[in-house]
Formats: structure tokens, C-alpha cells, sequence
């Protein structure tokens, strides 16, 4: 945890600076990503909210996404990932939209994506959605890892976007 709040102090320090905001869905980071963000002193400034996403009814309750939404798509994807950091930037109002669904493990998921694999994406100035495999079948430490890797695809994204 001390590595994910290491990489979330900068983060905030960045986005309040900036004032942006973020909004935070997470599946297989079980809120680690929103935990993270949230322990750094003066977080309400940047920070608007979260939902763990981990089944289809908190996806439609949450996120407001339907199963015609999901035409075509399927969970732990890209277009999903970047569908929920696009969701719920917009539900909130968030400059930012971060969004991570995977496969924490010991085993894969029932679309056979392997313990492991974790889709990210970020919403906002700019968008950036990519996948990530650790090879690993360790779930916590997949949730470790699926967490500061969302986080560091946001940094990549304020720096994309320029402004410090």
C-alpha cells in the first residue's frame, strides 16, 4: 500500500495545482486506486468520487451503464474500460475519468483472460486506454500492481495535457 500511496501524493499535489478533478471506477483494484487518492491530505479538492464496478448490477446501479450499452462488449476489454472512465467523468462532472476492470486472480475471468490482465483507461483532456499483464497469479499483488498502474497512466495523462 505504501507504493500506491507514493504514487497518489504527486497526483493530488498535481491535480489540485490544476484544479482538476477525478472520478474513479475500479474493478479488480477493489477501491484501492479511490483508497490511495483519498489518504492524501486536501483530497476533496481533486477528488469527486469512486465506484467499485465488480458486477454487472453495480455497473447499472454505479455507472448507469445498461446491457444495451454493452452491445458487443464485454467486461476486463479497452472499449469497457474506457466506456466506465468516459461514464463517469460525465456522471460527475470530473475533468478527469479513471477507469481499471481486470483479472485479479488466482484465476482468470470467464472470458479467458488470464490472472493478471487489467484493462486501463483514462477520460479527460486527453484519453489513453491500454492493457496491462503482469503474468502474475497472485490477486493481491495483481491489485496492487492494476492500482498504481492506473494511477500512472493518469500522470501520463496530465502530462500529455500539459500545465504542470
Amino acid at each position: 500500500m505504501d507504493k500506491l500511496l507514493m504514487i497518489a501524493a504527486p497526483l493530488g499535489e498535481r491535480l489540485r495545482r490544476r484544479k482538476e478533478t477525478v472520478a474513479v471506477s475500479e474493478s479488480s483494484a477493489g477501491g484501492l486506486i479511490s483508497a490511495a487518492l483519498l489518504a492524501q491530505a486536501g483530497a476533496s479538492a481533486y477528488f469527486l468520487g469512486g465506484a467499485v464496478t465488480y458486477t454487472g448490477p453495480a455497473r447499472l446501479g454505479l455507472v448507469g451503464i445498461t446491457p444495451e450499452d454493452m452491445a458487443g462488449m464485454r467486461s476486463s476489454s479497452e472499449p469497457y474500460a474506457m466506456l466506465l472512465a468516459r461514464r463517469m467523468r460525465e456522471r460527475l462532472g470530473a475533468t478527469w475519468g479513471l477507469a481499471e476492470t481486470g483479472a485479479a486472480g488466482p484465476t482468470g475471468n470467464r472470458y479467458g483472460d488470464a490472472a493478471g490482465h487489467s484493462c486501463l483507461a483514462i477520460s479527460g483532456p486527453v484519453e489513453i486506454v491500454r492493457t496491462l499483464e503482469t503474468g502474475m497469479a497472485g490477486r493481491w499483488e495483481n491489485m496492487l500492481d492494476f492500482a498504481a498502474a492506473a494511477m500512472a497512466l493518469l500522470g501520463e495523462g496530465l502530462d500529455a495535457a500539459g500545465q504542470g
